[in-house]
């Protein structure tokens, strides 16, 4: 099994070790309505770390440095990959599969050293699932190598763009419009490869410092030689200084992989970026710098539950029954799941919401003899005509709903799929008049009539002739041969008024419910509607594979709201919409977020779509088992905050955090205001007229609206957009307090990379058992009828396992158990970097500051004493949706920001929520998460009171503590909110409230 390496290996690299060049990037906005996602961020945020370690921790890169430099960062690159475990077998260069010609141009470029892939290293490859954005990513990237470039820091090499379709390419194309569109500063311009002499002729450099030129072109047309639209590599080659994108251009002829290699000597003395939704080959996954397949992306709530149903559709394998029983109750399975679904999308309060589902069918032969598709075809046409045998129909309907009812598994989860009663019971009580009128758009069974578009070779439409509109589409190559020898007999009505169906299968009118086609349409096509998947004669062999995991990946986007692309628990849980919206949606938010998939042979899906999750990030990886919620802590109520946005801006509601600006800057941007014309301002930021009179508000009174000390930002037009949008971002308040539920998760969701486990999970479990040998000790301590000796019992104390050490290559972990965390054992890491666990308390400043806490928690009269009961919890940046919300400058958007930690305690009525933040304060931004704090949380400098009105009516204060050893450093303003040791956190609470503590 292959193993991710470089995504564990650059993740370690904390973004504080960074040199300043490399920090302080822009890698969220895209355009006027995209943000880019958290995980979107993330990929580009280790291809960052990559790029640092090979142009600058390895070889610093200096302009116009040697080539044979890059040998060097090469071999350092390698020995990094050997040090972290390559499997140098498997990503061995195999001569003897290369054809003869095509290995003498890799000798003459490369010393291939006995086969090593060390001169093949300089790559990353980026694994993300279909419909996770990938080219987003693509676009940001290329923002990113042009600010490294105009900051020095990695070479002015060309970027080249690399798909294996033509509507990849405008699909790219179409982005780089959008971006362009919101980028005044920055912008990308496109062209195609074969203009290459000719932009090079004009332009040398092909970076300036507003623009950056990308060539584009089809992967699968460069070769060793040079026709028509296929081109040689040779004539573009540039000594192979080329930033090389790839999507999904993998694909290819993997006996040779000649094609691969043409991508590796262009970039030869560059860097080589890999973007698929599915890899396979060992080099693509060890090099994977970010790892979101199509596991990762359900797991993180992006898309909808997989369940595969236990009915095969192995009738359809038999073609010499065409009218049997098997084929007709299969094809009634999925057509009652179809039924389910557009009946729960009905029930739905609003119509903005989710989507309108639909089922898919993907067949393996469209045009032979008795082909797939004519047999599934046929079993719909029978249905239609109300030929069902009334026992068929109750013995179809009666085993889907068991297996419904027996909440069926679903994929990577470990969870079980539960449906409403509601929608089961509609299922026991559904008849064929239903299922025609949610399916077919008819009140009773009719004769299927075709619909074509006389100048459409692709498509065919299906009606009722009893009803208005079709359900129907089938998308094949040629729809020439359906219409001589599969259709006769059958009324065929022309239509003229849309040119294709098929484009307009995700709007919201279109009118079809099922889709049928062959392999060849799968890709290229987008739609959230799809909640039944058929395959039929797909997915039995190995060559299959590739179909089915992308086939799969189109399937399982989801929509729940404009723009909101994760299911809806997600939603509510990061305060995206509020408990009301929530409520009204949920009961049928299950069915429609879940795709449901009957397969030839269910085993062979099943062992297809499970590879993934074999390959979570690292392969082999291990979710670590025993750490589990504290019963001593979670018996208690603990409370979080949760948001919604304001409709008017901040700077319209209320005394606004200032802007922090450099004090020379300040001067030229009021001067500048000042003296344009609205009109200019506005045609300048895109703004509003109110936005425009509020930023001439704000350089006549300075003092009221900025902080001078701000760092430089350099391009005065981007800060005069960088202050409009700052005044005019729209902000949150508390909304309520809730209790915690599955907000703090990262817990469940510790990884190990280790071939061996069992040492690290014996240590856990025997930290985990502390609890109950030491309640057990000390009920035989007041059990006086129990006779144990002192020998005895100061063994058995031994034995008890507070604290474990566990170490892999010098990297050391330490397991603990402390009594008042949420979730037990807690682990850290005890070395500086520990590359082989995920999701565990790594960084220095959270190290030190839990030693702090227990040694407080050791003195006699720690004030922790004095409350009724408290507790705290580790808060994990990437899976965790506990924060507090703030203004980012440097994007000019809101942005959520996650203390480390967080602390509740109580006494008597009186609650208090602590968010401790352990940093140093040699950065800024930790100011502007402060200002966000005051914000929400304080009134007149004092902590606001909260009211909660659950079963116990309490009043709650929210502060917040940034953690550090220089807090008298700190700026005065801020002073009020640092400490430096813990006991400094509690005596406010405690002398505030002397009621409470006498």
């Amino acid at each position: 099994m292959s193993k991710i390496l470089l995504q564990p290996m650059v993740e370690a690299i904390e973004e504080s070790s960074l040199p300043s060049a490399w920090t302080g990037l822009d890698l969220e906005t895209f355009s006027h309505a995209k943000m880019l996602r958290d995980y979107q961020q993330a990929a580009l945020r280790n291809a960052r770390n990559a790029l640092w370690k090979y142009y600058e921790a390895f070889v610093d890169y200096q302009l116009g440095e040697p080539l044979a430099l890059n040998e060097q960062r090469k071999a350092q690159l390698w020995q990094w990959y050997k040090t972290n475990g390559v499997d140098e077998k498997a990503m061995r260069l195999e001569a003897g599969n290369i054809n003869r010609r095509f290995l003498e141009l890799l000798h003459e470029r490369y010393d291939l050293k006995d086969g090593s892939y060390e001169p093949f290293i300089n790559r990353m490859s980026f694994w993300m699932a279909t419909g996770s954005g990938k080219t987003l990513v693509i676009v940001k990237l290329i923002e990113l190598l042009w600010t490294l470039i105009q900051r020095g820091e990695i070479p002015p090499n060309d970027i080249l763009f690399l798909t294996h379709r033509d509507d990849l390419i405008e699909q790219l194309r179409r982005h780089v419009e959008e971006f362009n569109a919101a980028h005044t500063e920055f912008r990308i311009n496109l062209r195609d490869l074969r203009e290459y002499d000719e932009v090079k002729r004009l332009r040398p450099s092909l970076f300036s410092d507003s623009e950056a030129t990308v060539f584009v072109y089809r992967s699968d047309n460069l070769s060793d030689e040079q026709k028509e639209k296929i081109v040689d590599f040779r004539n573009y080659e540039n000594e192979g200084r080329w930033y090389v994108l790839l999507d999904e251009a993998h694909k290819g002829d993997r006996a040779e992989s000649k094609r691969q290699h043409i991508y590796s000597m262009l970039s030869r003395n560059g860097f080589l970026f890999n973007f698929s939704a599915t890899f396979t080959d060992p080099r693509d996954i060890a090099t994977t710098v970010y790892n979101f397949n199509l596991s990762e992306y359900l797991t993180q709530g992006y898309g909808k539950r997989i369940v595969i149903l236990q009915q095969e559709l192995n009738a359809f394998r038999d073609k010499q029954d065409f009218t049997g029983e098997a084929k007709q109750k299969v094809v009634l399975k999925a057509l009652m799941c179809l039924a389910l679904m557009r009946y729960a999308y009905q029930q739905l309060p609003r119509r903005d919401a989710y989507h309108n589902p639909l089922m898919l069918t993907l067949v393996n032969s469209v045009s032979t003899d008795d082909s797939d598709l004519e047999l599934f075809f046929r079993e719909l046409r029978r249905v239609a005509l109300g030929q069902v045998e009334g026992g068929v129909w109750q013995e179809a309907r009666r085993e889907l709903y068991e297996e419904l009812a027996s909440k069926p598994e679903v994929m990577f989860e470990g969870r079980a799929l539960e449906l409403p009663p509601a929608l089961l019971h509609t299922l026991l009580t559904m008849e064929l008049p239903q299922l025609l009128s949610l399916v077919f758009h008819a009140p009773a069974p009719s004769e299927v009539e075709v619909i074509l578009h006389p100048q459409n070779r692709q498509e065919l439409a299906f009606k009722l002739k009893n009803a208005d509109r079709p359900f129907a589409l089938i998308k094949i190559g040629d729809i020439s041969a359906w219409l001589r020898e599969k259709l006769q007999g059958y009324e065929v009505n022309e239509q003229f008024d849309d040119a294709s169906l098929f484009r307009k299968l995700n709007e919201d009118d279109s009118e079809i419910t099922i889709l049928m086609g062959s392999r060849a349409f799968y890709e290229g096509w987008d739609s959230n509607r799809p909640n039944v998947l058929c395959y039929i004669n797909i997915g039995t062999g190995e060559d299959a594979r590739k179909f089915i995991l992308q086939s799969v990946g189109r399937g399982v986007r989801i929509e729940p709201l404009r723009n909101q692309r994760r299911r809806l628990l997600w939603l509510f849980n990061a305060g995206v919409i509020d408990k009301v919206e929530y409520e009204s949606l949920k009961e049928w938010a299950t069915a429609l977020e879940t795709l449901l998939v009957f397969g030839t042979r269910r085993k062979a899906l099943e062992s297809v779509i499970k590879e993934l999750e074999r390959e979570r990030l690292a392969a082999p990886q291990y979710r670590l088992e025993g750490v589990e919620r504290n019963p001593e802590v979670t018996g208690h109520l603990l409370l979080i905050p949760m948001y919604k946005a304001l409709d008017a801006p901040v700077a319209a509601q209320r005394v606004v955090a200032k802007f922090s600006i450099d004090a020379d800057e300040l001067n030229r941007l009021c001067q500048l205001v000042q003296a344009v014309d609205e009109r200019v301002l506005l045609c300048l930021t895109d703004a509003t007229p109110a936005q425009i009179r509020l930023l001439k508000q704000s350089v006549a009174e300075p003092d009221n609206y900025y902080r001078r000390n701000g760092s430089r930002r350099g391009d005065l037009l981007h800060l005069l957009k960088l202050v409009v949008s700052y005044f005019a971002v729209q902000p949150y308040e508390v909304e309520q307090l809730k209790p915690l539920e599955e907000e703090i998760r990262h817990f469940q969701q510790i990884r190990v990379t280790l071939q061996d486990v069992s040492e690290l999970q014996q240590k856990v479990e025997a930290v985990s058992q502390c609890p109950e040998l030491m309640q057990e000790l000390c009920e035989k301590l007041h059990n006086l009828h129990d006779k144990v000796s002192f020998e005895e019992l100061a063994a058995r104390i031994r034995a008890v396992k507070r604290e474990e050490t566990f170490s892999v290559n010098g990297q050391s972990i330490i397991i603990k158990h402390i009594a008042h965390h949420y979730y037990l054992p807690v682990i850290m890491s005890e070395t500086e970097r520990v590359e082989f666990i995920k999701h565990i308390i790594k960084t220095d400043s959270e190290r030190w500051f839990l030693r702090d806490l227990e040694s407080y928690l050791g003195q006699e009269n720690n004030l922790f004493r004095q409350f009724d009961w408290w507790a705290f919890s580790k808060i994990d940046e990437s899976l965790d949706e506990v924060y507090l919300w703030y203004h980012n400058p440097n994007t000019g958007r809101m942005a959520r920001f996650k203390p480390d930690f967080i602390f509740w305690l109580k006494k008597g009525s009186c609650y208090w929520i602590l968010f401790v933040d352990p940093k140093g304060l040699a950065y800024s931004d930790w100011m502007h998460k402060v200002d966000g704090y005051r914000e929400l949380f304080e009134q007149n400098s004092q902590p606001r009171k909260l009211a909660y009105n659950g079963k116990e009516k309490l009043t709650v204060e929210v502060w917040l503590w940034i953690y550090s050893k220089g807090s008298s450093k700190a700026p005065a303003e801020y002073n009020r909110h640092c400490a430096s040791a813990v006991e400094d956190m509690l005596k406010p609470i405690v002398s505030s409230f002397p009621s409470c503590f006498s």
